[in-house]
């Protein structure tokens, strides 16, 4: 087959995403350290995505729906999907909200049971180690550094 001009541009382009696309190793980093933590969370019956559900829960006053969806940067019907399994666990509690706001279409918030605390309580514990042997492999960068880039690029305005 005989090689193009387009054909070059188009495989140089491959090497440059492969080598610059903050997308494409975002989500392969996100899938392996994901994936450490199921890992990790399996014998306890969660998932690295319930682990941070459980643990946005675990408040004094039970949030109100949309604001889990906003620290979680999850869309309503997600949210939906993640609690249902939790709920059926006994591990939280949707309770209807008595007055709620007319900005707010959820009109509920969530509370972690008692099971639902002992359970994180001991899954914090595997956390820790979990993320404490990823710190080990970011020897030489500055974790607080990386950290706050990855807020700024969940959180903040692009």
């Amino acid at each position: 087959m005989a090689t193009c001009l387009t054909d070059d541009w188009l495989f140089a382009a491959t090497y440059e995403v492969r080598d610059r696309c903050l997308c494409l190793h975002l989500q392969a980093a996100a899938r392996a350290v994901a994936d450490r933590f199921d890992a990790a969370l399996k014998p306890l019956g969660l998932t690295s995505g319930e682990y941070s559900l459980l643990v946005v829960l675990s408040r004094p006053q039970p949030p109100r729906a949309a604001e889990v969806e906003r620290l979680l940067v999850m869309e309503p019907a997600a949210l939906v999907a993640a609690l249902a399994p939790l709920e059926h666990r006994g591990l939280l509690a949707v309770i209807p909200d008595p007055s709620p706001d007319p900005a707010d279409d959820c009109g509920y918030h969530l509370e972690l049971t008692a099971a639902g605390f002992l359970l994180l309580a001991q899954a914090l514990a595997v956390w820790r180690g979990v993320h404490d042997s990823l710190s080990e492999l970011l020897v030489g960068s500055d974790a607080g550094a990386l950290r706050g880039d990855l807020l700024a690029l969940a959180y903040g305005e692009l």
